[in-house]
């Protein structure tokens, strides 16, 4: 991807910065017909030892001179950046396709803190159909932040097809990369505080919602874990603004790490193969840091509310959830009575 500039002050030593435009966002009614919003969430353990306070968190995810930061404390602790556009002009099929598609704009970047212990950068975009045959001035796309024209014929089903596909041409987009480049200036920002007692995994999260006027508010989800690492999500969804999907996505994003982290502190723990003590000292990093973050759809809309009824009826989230949180607890609780038990013969 040819990324043309992040608008937003925290500047690499490769790009140049534009100023950003005043924006609001605008519900994808206003583009058409024929569209698609697309994106990545990147999440990861927020580094240092000690947790990021809200004050901590602000600062951290203040990507944006002059922009306000969102701080929530209900339901829980939520700190996230204004919007940074990033500019963009590349292909967005592969070069295989029959009918290879460009794209030329601009995508919104941003980072997050959940309760002061995970974080993500996001990237999203409106995809729609460009009025003109020819590129335009960037003053044209600078002046619709996070909207990315598709230059030529193009068939929207066979490019939401494309970009939710696990492997992706190197010169094709890639939100990804702008999604990590939001977490790695968190991450850079973080106070060291010594080594970290948990270490886990980032996880990524690729999603396209193709817009359907007319249809109902959410259909044809479809989940996908990939690998380790990459889960796929793909939906339709009536009108709705970019940044409402978006939100949505990174809400599957968070517990989609957390239920994958917890999964592999489980795993490493042995529980049946190590002794008790040593299978608790494995899993009280999980305990410190993982098990109060659950909460889907903690800031509930209609939208991510659809997607995760939907989600915990076909994929479970939550009932592994709890089972994970079960053993644990049970280990404890026969560590506790093992302990009592001890103390009473004495």
């Amino acid at each position: 991807m040819r990324a043309g500039t992040p608008l937003g002050r925290r500047r690499s030593s490769t790009t140049s910065n534009l100023a950003r435009p005043p924006y609001a966002s605008r519900a994808v009614e206003d583009w058409g017909t024929d569209v698609l919003i697309v994106g990545e969430v990147d999440t990861g353990l927020l580094r240092g030892q000690d947790p990021s306070s809200t004050d901590d968190g602000r600062r951290l995810v203040d990507l944006v001179l002059g922009e306000r930061v969102l701080v929530a404390t209900r339901p829980r602790a939520y700190v996230r950046s204004p919007e940074r556009p990033v500019g963009v002009d590349c292909p967005l099929s592969a070069p295989s396709a029959a009918r290879q598609v460009r794209g030329i704009g601009t995508a919104l970047q941003r980072a997050a803190i959940t309760d002061h212990e995970v974080v993500q950068g996001s990237a999203y975009a409106t995809l729609v159909q460009s009025g003109q045959s020819a590129r335009q001035p960037w003053s044209h796309y600078l002046a619709r932040p996070g909207v990315i024209e598709t230059v030529g014929r193009t068939r929207w089903a066979e490019l939401a097809e494309s970009l939710a596909a696990p492997q992706r041409a190197p010169t094709a987009l890639d939100l990804g990369a702008v999604a990590r480049r939001a977490t790695d200036d968190v991450q850079a920002s973080a106070r060291a505080g010594g080594a970290s007692p948990f270490r886990a995994a980032r996880s990524r999260l690729r999603w396209v919602a193709q817009v359907e006027p007319g249809e109902a508010v959410l259909g044809g989800v479809h989940f996908e874990v990939v690998d380790r690492r990459l889960r796929l999500l793909r939906f339709t969804t009536s009108p709705a603004a970019a940044a409402v999907v978006a939100a949505a996505c990174e809400d599957v994003a968070l517990h989609d790490w957390l239920l994958s982290t917890l999964i592999e502190s489980v795993r490493k723990a042995a529980i049946g193969l190590q002794t008790r003590a040593e299978t608790l000292r494995r899993l009280l990093p999980a305990i410190d840091h993982l098990l109060h973050l659950w909460m889907p759809a903690a800031r509930a809309d209609v939208l991510t509310e659809r997607v995760w009824a939907v989600l915990e009826q076909r994929a479970g989230f939550s009932r592994q959830w709890d089972t994970l949180v079960n053993r644990i607890r049970d280990q404890l609780s026969v560590a506790v009575a093992a302990t009592l038990a001890a103390a009473t013969r004495q």
